[in-house]
C-alpha cells in the first residue's frame, strides 16, 4: 500500500508525539553510570593484561 509523501509527514508526526524522552536527571545519571562502567572495564582489562603480560613473560624465562 503506497501513501502520499503528505500522510506518510503526518504520520511521522503523530509518532514522534508518542515518544517520551528521558529527564535531565535520568539523562545525567545514565551518562554517569556509563562513564563509570566504562571506567571500570578499563581498569579490569589493565589488570588482566598485566597478569598475563607477567606470566607470559615468566614462562618464556624473560622475566629475569
Amino acid at each position: 500500500m503506497k501513501q502520499s509523501p503528505v500522510e506518510f509527514a503526518r504520520d511521522v508526526q503523530r509518532e514522534a508525539l508518542k515518544v517520551t524522552w528521558p529527564s535531565r536527571r535520568e539523562t545525567l545519571v545514565t551518562t554517569a553510570m556509563v562513564f563509570v562502567m566504562v571506567i571500570l572495564s578499563a581498569v579490569f582489562f589493565l589488570l588482566v593484561d598485566q597478569v598475563m603480560a607477567f606470566g607470559v613473560r615468566q614462562i618464556l624465562g624473560l622475566g629475569s
